[in-house]
């Protein structure tokens, strides 16, 4: 017989098998029947039946494979036994494996997948390690350059690797008329990227180098396959068509094939232009553009990157020589940088660099609520092989080996791994898209490519197999440790399976103490940063950013503020270069009295009267700006520069100065000091702040026009965002050429500095609260067992007197241990584990009382919540009845 109809007798019906088996056996019966021996003397030489059966049906089948098809049916039907308990367990095992299986979907889009090019394997993004300008004394990373340097480098280094240059954007652009904006996030590139990684096009053609060279009279553009989707629906004649960006109009050209989106993982860029159409090419003080290696065959990343290295020290030598308005010691220290190369097969995107660290968190998290899960269904496992143990030696005693019954206890475990994987899957497609939208917002729609391809597949099956292994093996072992003679004669289960449970308790509580304090590291962070001083005021306060087709005069800046704040429902408006807490900076070295250029950096914003009083920062002393003033010429100041630059002295009417763009010293004086505001961040200190006048001072009699600004209203409605709309159309109306391209609320601009830490806190006490829940339910279960399997004693010392307070000791004396075991190994591991999340908290000390406490009482609440009803449940049994029973 063949070893296919071996496997296909396995699933057929054992009545078939049998009746085949058995009309087999007739016919042989019959043959002999013919040859002249009589039918009894036939059959008795043919032997028993059911032997002769169960002999021929083994070589008619592959064993293992029948033998695990009779387990699988009978492990479901042990299932189908214990609904409630069935039940209770998958859904414990889903919600982890789905947590799990999430994680691994996010990390894998973000981190993980590779660039959908040919070559990505090859692809390096070229940053620089540098400490200058390092507040807090530690090592900053940059991935920004300049494009004197890009050209540079892409010129000199062809034979080591193509060095490829983007920037990102999200701007505003027209199809028709000026008045109907979009928005869409537009990505510079090199005009050698399409054919560096072998894209092809879908439609028309892609950009190459000849389109590249400088800024063309006659723009072109590509279209990303989603946004030609999405936008056109793929109509081709979009081929051709024009739109504006700023002041140019650029031709689309082609559409890029699919599922190329740009470089940036979790972000889809629409339209590709070339890099040198950019504002900044001819800016060699502006790094705004960031740079890949795509390193020819056969050539090492050290030898790229060792030519690399030297061609930037060298530009950048160059370049400091023009930073007159600095120290010696801060331009060494600007000097001191260092090239490195670091892989970007998965490209590279802001959201890597913010989240990368709170993702490994995420899954360490995520595989610690597994592990609970596990122990918890392990210890329900052990359980029901200890209450199995008569039906275990009973197969012992008929022939049944160790691996058999090591066999029959996994197919169960898989079983519930299986039907939770099923349940885990529904629960990751739901769970891995809502994370996403927590980390989105308005102006950055995160989009990150969470299909279940072969790699999310293969991490499910390994996991269940993983899963099924961690709770399944301990109960299978031990019941397949069976001694026959001592459970046939009514032995009670052996005390080492008490013990086995009880210190899988342990490290449950373990787990679950670490999950819970650094949760609590994570909330108390969050709470932290939320509740940071800012210095000004985000109550009614809307934000427009404002740009102009073409440089205006300050007057006309100064003309459609105005006319903003004569509207309805408008307080206040003033302008700003930029606002507060924005993400871009703007700083520089200063001079007292003549002296030489500090080592240490001031910070500078341009604002217009009414700033302040707009953002309630506080004056206190010297006066606000007047229409009058312009820049250079008067300053205004805050505490903490008074403090490094004044000490102990009134600056008011005091001069300093900065460095102009050509080398000479511009003189401001100081007419007023405000209260500390943040300027940089959540996180960083408090720095140096000069407020600048918004309005420049005419250079030989001509204004200095201005491109673009913010606008700063305070509004009487509750919510800012209602005048948004308002906003858009009446600010054409002071002045034709200026348009509004983003609105948000300056409460939006100050909680994106806290969206990764009100995720990490929001999924951190989630997953909390699940190990609480998983760890209670666990020691509810043995708890239970426990009361169960010592029923007889605690009846007898019921019997002789034993109060109830030594019945509740004894129920719970080694639960309690077990739990103090575990929550002291917990906080021990979570203690030398804080060094891994620093970077992640803030202003929280790892050894506070409070941080201990805080997990230690969850877990000891949740022990005593647990422990309750097994303790009630002891103290009520009737020793009478139970001793009778016996």
């Amino acid at each position: 017989m063949s070893v296919w109809s071996k496997i296909a007798n396995v699933f057929r019906s054992s009545e078939r098998r049998n009746a085949e088996l058995d009309e087999e056996a007739e016919s042989h019966i019959d043959e002999a029947i013919a040859r002249g021996r009589s039918s009894s003397e036939a059959r008795r030489a043919f032997g028993s039946p059911l032997l002769m059966r169960e002999r021929s049906g083994d070589l008619r089948v592959v064993v293992w494979l029948d033998s695990l098809r009779a387990d699988a049916i009978f492990g479901w039907r042990q299932l189908l036994k214990t609904k409630v308990t069935t039940a209770a367990a998958i859904m414990t095992l889903a919600l982890a494996l789905g947590s799990c299986a999430s994680a691994f979907r996010l990390i894998d889009a973000l981190l993980l997948r590779p660039l959908p090019i040919k070559n990505s394997g090859s692809l390096y993004s070229v940053i620089r390690q540098m400490d200058f300008g390092a507040v807090d004394g530690k090592t900053h990373y940059s991935d920004g350059w300049t494009y004197p340097l890009y050209q540079r480098m892409r010129a000199n280094v062809a034979d080591h690797a193509q060095v490829i240059a983007t920037a990102t954007d999200i701007s505003d652009l027209t199809y028709t008329s000026a008045q109907e904006s979009e928005k869409a996030r537009v990505q510079y590139v090199s005009g050698s990227l399409f054919h560096a990684f072998r894209l092809k096009p879908a439609a028309g053609r892609l950009l190459d180098e000849s389109d590249d060279r400088e800024q063309s009279a006659r723009p072109v553009a590509v279209l990303s396959y989603a946004y030609w989707s999405s936008r056109f629906d793929r109509n081709p004649s979009v081929v051709g068509r024009s739109f504006r960006l700023g002041n140019r109009i650029y031709e689309i050209i082609g559409v890029c094939e699919p599922p190329f989106t740009g470089t940036e993982p979790g972000f889809v860029s629409g339209i590709f232009v070339p890099i040198s159409m950019h504002a900044g090419v001819n800016r060699t003080d502006s790094t705004w553009l960031e740079m890949f290696a795509l390193l020819q065959p056969g050539i090492a990343p050290e030898p790229a990157r060792e030519k690399l290295n030297a061609m930037s020290l060298a530009f950048e030598q160059e370049r400091a020589k023009a930073f007159l308005g600095m120290s010696k010691q801060s331009i060494d220290a600007y000097l001191r940088q260092n090239l490195l190369l670091e892989p970007a097969t998965a490209g590279r995107s802001v959201l890597q660099t913010m989240y990368r660290s709170s993702l490994m968190t995420l899954a360490v998290l995520v595989a610690l609520v597994l592990l609970i899960a596990c122990v918890n269904v392990a210890n329900l496992m052990t359980a029901q092989a200890a209450a199995r143990g008569r039906e275990m030696a009973l197969r012992v005693s008929i022939g049944a080996g160790r691996w058999r019954l090591v066999q029959l206890v996994l197919v169960q475990s898989a079983w519930l791994a299986t039907l939770a994987g099923l349940l885990a899957a529904f629960f990751s497609w739901w769970s891995a898209p809502l994370v996403v939208r927590m980390i989105s917002s308005r102006d950055a729609n995160v989009q990150l490519d969470l299909g279940a391809d072969w790699r999310v597949l293969g991490f499910g099956i390994v996991l269940i197999l993983a899963v099924t292994l961690l709770f399944g093996l301990a109960p299978a072992l031990t019941a397949s440790g069976i001694k026959p003679a001592s459970s046939l004669k009514g032995g009670e289960t052996p005390n080492s399976k008490r013990r086995l449970m009880y210190g899988l308790i342990a490290a449950q509580v373990m787990f679950c103490i670490l999950v819970l304090f650094v949760g609590s590291l994570f909330v108390a962070t969050f709470d932290r940063l939320i509740h940071q001083y800012t210095g000004f005021s985000t109550d009614r306060l809307l934000v427009a950013n404002l740009v102009t087709g073409q440089p205006e005069p300050d007057i006309y800046w100064s003309e459609v503020a105005e006319h903003v704040r004569n509207l309805p429902g408008i307080e206040a408006a003033a302008l700003s270069s930029r606002p507060l807490l924005s993400g871009y900076s703007s700083n520089d070295a200063i001079a007292i009295n003549g002296g030489p250029p500090s080592q240490e950096m001031a910070f500078f914003l341009n604002i217009s009267p009414g700033f302040l009083g707009a953002l309630r920062i506080p004056l206190i002393a010297g006066r606000d700006f007047r229409a009058g003033d312009a820049y250079p010429g008067t300053a205004i100041v805050s505490e903490a520069f008074v403090r490094k630059y004044f000490p102990n002295q009134s600056p008011v009417g005091k001069m300093f100065e900065r460095a102009d763009d050509d080398g000479s010293r511009l003189r401001l004086e100081i007419v007023g000091v405000t209260r500390d505001a943040r300027y940089l961040g959540m996180r960083e200190p408090i720095v140096p702040v000069v407020y600048i006048p918004f309005h420049r001072a005419a250079i030989q009699g001509a204004a200095q026009p201005i491109t673009r600004g913010t606008l700063i209203v305070e509004t009487s409605s509750a919510d800012p965002l209602a005048l948004a709309a308002l906003l858009r159309q009446e600010v054409p109306k002071a002045r034709p050429d200026f348009r509004v391209t983003r609105v948000e609320t300056q409460l939006e601009i100050n909680q994106t500095h806290t969206m990764r830490e009100r995720v990490l806190a929001t999924l951190a006490l989630f997953f909390a609260m699940v190990a609480l829940l998983l760890a209670a339910i666990g020691l509810y279960g043995v708890l239970d067992y426990s009361v169960l399997q010592r029923r007889r004693e605690i009846g007898i010392r019921m019997a002789i007197g034993a109060p109830a307070t030594n019945i509740a000791r004894l129920v719970t004396m080694d639960a309690l241990a077990a739990v103090t075991a575990g929550a002291a190994a917990g906080l021990a591991v979570g203690l030398a584990s804080v060094r891994y999340v620093a970077s992640l908290i803030y202003e929280v000390k790892a050894t506070d009382p409070l941080m201990l406490a805080i997990p230690s009482l969850t877990i000891l609440a949740a022990a005593l919540l647990a422990a309750l009803p097994a303790v009630i449940r002891a103290i009520r049994l009737d020793p009478v009845d139970m001793l009778r029973s016996e």
